[in-house]
């Protein structure tokens, strides 16, 4: 099965067992897995699977009501999902990382193609999934079977069977130690990452970055006092607010909805020696 979420360049004609989506006037998004000889049912009809296979996204599908089979039906457009429609829509086991917090992770955490990573708790897939994606070798700690089972169908679906080949899910405990060391980036999606500067002193090689990522402002303060007591420096904390425009016309403001705070983004790196002291 090939990749979903736009790995590969160029023009592709879709195919039986890709997802895509299928986006109505009102922006309404169905994720659809494409079967041949498939149909997908709306309010407005009925859209044949095998319409679809052998198209090259972003053209409008039909459709067309059983009674009418031979009228022009409601228009779909439809188009490969993106990594961050994926993440949105996949089947979740615990709550996922929202797509504006992933983008900023990346960059935060610097990763780049190659990196040995060490990422925890794995959740649903959705960190692992952009990990993988950015090139890295991975290894995700997950303390739950049934999490890591949802992860591995998840990323699978999105990425292809090949990126297996680099990652490795260690169902444990990363808050009883780290197995290994060279590691160049941590990164924790968990609620007391503090309990694992420690470890992460040991695994990580100098310079490397540690990330965690948490929801309120009491966990995050104190992953900040322990990393102070720690051998990381530069600690630098953020959040990411995403507001989208309404532009039509000459109608142009900003919607009055946006996704605001979800969660706040941490970094620190290991060091060598003592910190720079601030100056006064």
């Amino acid at each position: 099965m090939n990749p979903e979420a736009g790995t590969e360049g160029g023009a592709r004609p879709l195919e039986a067992g890709q997802r895509v989506l299928l986006i109505d006037r009102k922006n309404r998004r169905h994720l659809v897995r494409l079967v041949e000889g498939g149909k997908f049912h709306t309010h407005a009809g009925i859209i044949d699977h095998d319409a679809i296979i052998g198209e090259e996204e972003g053209f409008l599908a039909d459709a067309r009501a059983a009674s009418e089979p031979d009228r022009r039906g409601v228009p779909y457009l439809v188009v490969r999902p993106t990594l961050a429609d994926l993440v949105i829509e996949m089947p979740r086991g615990a709550q996922v990382i929202y797509p504006k917090d992933l983008g900023a992770i990346l960059m935060s955490a610097d990763v780049f193609p190659g990196a040995r990573v060490v990422e925890a708790g794995v959740g649903s897939g959705a960190l692992a999934m952009v990990l993988l994606r950015a090139g890295v070798d991975l290894t995700s700690y997950e303390l739950r079977a049934d999490f890591a089972a949802t992860a591995r169908r998840n990323v699978v679906a999105a990425l292809g069977a090949e990126a297996e080949q680099r990652w490795r899910i260690q169902e444990g405990d990363i808050y009883e130690g780290i197995g290994g060391e060279g590691y160049d980036r941590i990164v924790l999606d968990l609620p007391e990452p503090w309990r694992v500067v420690e470890h992460a002193e040991k695994a990580l090689h100098s310079g490397g970055i540690l990330l965690a990522y948490l929801p309120t402002i009491n966990q995050t303060a104190e992953l900040r006092a322990r990393l102070d007591e720690s051998r990381f420096g530069l600690a630098e904390t953020a959040e990411v607010l995403r507001r989208t425009w309404h532009v039509e016309g000459r109608s142009v403001r900003p919607d009055h909805r946006m996704v605001a705070h979800t969660g706040f983004v941490t970094t620190a790196r290991l060091l060598r020696g003592p910190r720079l002291s601030p100056s006064r």
